[in-house]
């Protein structure tokens, strides 16, 4: 039995497991938002909102610490500089999960993890399409009878 057991083992060996979250939370800060299953966004979420926190707090400890989970400079430098102070006046909840309903193949719920201040993109709609103007069709000539 399972009493008290916490967390969501995913089918997956701790290892595997831990660099999912990583993998997944990099992705978070990096995109904005991800697609992903309702399980591991419910795992993956507390994980992202530590390593926001750790981003506010700032200094060479909690970027040493941010780096060694999320294992990119590239990431944790946007987290610092960017997502980090973005979240500076608020105290906490900084992702938010979006069900988006079951995924074709397997019905599995999917989500998006995003982050609360997420903008969409905005889509250009495709330009119209230019209409022809109405072209006089060639007037044909009636075929001389054969006799």
């Amino acid at each position: 039995m399972r009493h008290h057991k916490s967390g969501r083992k995913l089918g997956r060996d701790a290892s595997h497991r831990k660099a999912l979250y990583a993998n997944l939370t990099s992705a978070l800060i990096e995109h904005g938002r991800i697609k992903t299953t309702a399980a591991k966004a419910k795992e993956v979420r507390p994980v992202a909102e530590q390593m926001i926190t750790l981003g506010r707090r700032g200094g060479v400890p909690a970027r040493r610490q941010a780096l060694k989970f999320l294992r990119s400079q590239d990431v944790v430098h946007k987290l610092f500089s960017d997502v980090g102070p973005r979240f500076a006046d608020r105290a906490g909840g900084y992702s938010r999960i979006v069900r988006i309903g079951p995924r074709l193949g397997d019905a599995a719920e999917m989500v998006y993890l995003e982050l609360v201040d997420y903008v969409p993109p905005e889509v250009a709609a495709p330009p119209p399409r230019a209409r022809r103007e109405a072209e006089p069709e060639p007037v044909q000539e009636p075929e001389p009878a054969e006799a």
